[in-house]
């Protein structure tokens, strides 16, 4: 163990099998606190390669809370965040835009960690349950066709790194990897990532790890969901290739908004935003949203374009059908809990 750490501390990339004999022992507490700081920050300095992503991913996957389920027809719209952007929750209001589309969505989410309110943290405002057994969660994408995975839950090894993370206050290999550990094994996803240079290889690395299809979007202003401030990159899997493309709001038939416009708040304020993002009220809110859910039909092979995609999006919450999704999750949640 001392010689892979020093191999990065030496800015030597890990292979596929050192890098999973590091997260094996940083899964099981083997390392101190100042070892794994020590060693993230040298990673992050190094750079992180696609075999030391997918060797980290799937280590974390092992360790996981396993959910007994077939993961066809289910996907993710989960993002890294580290942007700083303090936007409202989009890609949690986007997942029911998405599952209201007739798709499984496992929303993949935990706490704050670049806004105020984080996906578990308006989950909770809106009455949802972030601790569920994975027979619940289960239950939950079978009969609502969404549920939350909070990730401390469902990773519960992640205790070890946490306080480091939390200490060191900058984005780790944890923030890339986390969206490409859902216990689920998913066939398709969106994945909004907070670094451009790494939307390539974290295509590739979805593609190493099963998904058949998935886009991975660094927006306008280097958010890691797609935005309407200006152009926004992503790269796309499918048929096991990746693609790279670029769209302006303009190029899709949509307005430009400063990033500023769709600031959020603490739990409640982002609950109230995803609220009327449902319940279709025009806006900022409004249209970042359906451009992300837009993205996410694209994703999961729903559509054939981005501008169907954005139609689609659009008629599924303006019919209330996204809105129906909220209610048929908090329905079912107490049916299994109360019975």
């Amino acid at each position: 163990m001392e010689a892979y750490l020093q191999k990065v501390y030496d800015q030597q990339n890990l292979t596929r099998e050192e890098m999973r004999d590091v997260a094996t022992a940083i899964f099981a507490g083997e390392l101190t606190q100042a070892q794994m700081a020590a060693f993230l920050m040298a990673l992050k300095i190094k750079g992180e390669t696609i075999e030391e992503m997918q060797a980290i991913a799937e280590t974390m996957q092992g360790v996981a809370m396993q959910l007994p389920m077939d993961g066809a027809n289910t996907m993710d719209n989960c993002g890294t965040g580290g942007d700083k952007s303090m936007s409202f929750n989009v890609s949690t209001t986007s997942a029911f835009v998405l599952a209201a589309a007739g798709i499984k969505v496992a929303k993949h989410g935990n706490r704050s960690i670049s806004s105020r309110s984080g996906s578990a943290d308006v989950c909770q405002e809106l009455g949802i349950d972030i601790s569920l057994q994975a027979s619940d969660m289960v239950y939950l994408l079978e009969n609502a066709g969404i549920a939350f995975l909070f990730a401390p839950h469902v990773h519960p090894n992640m205790k070890y790194v946490m306080g480091v993370r939390r200490e060191l206050n900058t984005p780790t290999i944890f923030n890339l990897i986390g969206p490409l550990t859902n216990p689920v094994q998913l066939e398709t996803q969106l994945m909004g990532i907070y670094r451009r240079d790494l939307l390539e290889q974290t295509a590739t690395v979805l593609g190493k790890l099963g998904r058949k299809r998935a886009v991975v979007v660094n927006g306008g202003g280097f958010t890691d969901e797609a935005s309407l401030a200006g152009e926004n990159h992503y790269a796309l899997l499918e048929n096991g290739e990746v693609t790279l493309h670029t769209f302006t709001p303009e190029d899709v038939g949509m307005e430009s908004r400063d990033l500023e416009a769709i600031k959020g708040g603490d739990a409640k304020r982002n609950a109230e935003i995803l609220l009327s993002v449902l319940k279709a009220e025009p806006g900022a809110y409004y249209d970042t949203v359906v451009l992300n859910a837009g993205l996410g039909l694209l994703a999961h092979g729903k559509v054939a374009t981005l501008e169907a995609g954005l139609a689609m999006a659009k008629q599924l919450i303006d019919s209330g059908t996204a809105y129906a999704k909220l209610t048929k999750l908090l329905e079912c949640q107490k049916e299994r809990l109360v019975g």
